[in-house]
């Protein structure tokens, strides 16, 4: 493996805990929010709101409190 390569593979591997660490510290901020949604994205990872996940409660209690009724509201 090439040096460079090596140095890749650790400062993404660095970023990654570091965000990590800042989001369970609770001392992220927005930007800290915005910066790891970005990261993850550009890794090709995703979630699925499945029933029981974090995302999945979260997807419910949203469903609850926004006034969308699931079909078209373009009235």
């Amino acid at each position: 493996m090439s040096d460079t390569k090596t140095i890749l593979e650790q400062l993404h591997s660095e970023v990654a805990k570091q965000l990590l660490q800042r989001i369970q510290s609770g001392e992220a901020k927005a930007a800290d929010f915005g910066q790891a949604i970005n990261f993850l994205k550009n890794n090709g990872i995703d979630a699925e709101a499945t029933e029981g996940s974090p995302l999945g409660e979260l997807s419910g209690k949203l469903a609850d409190i926004l006034p969308f009724t699931g079909t078209d509201d373009t009235e």
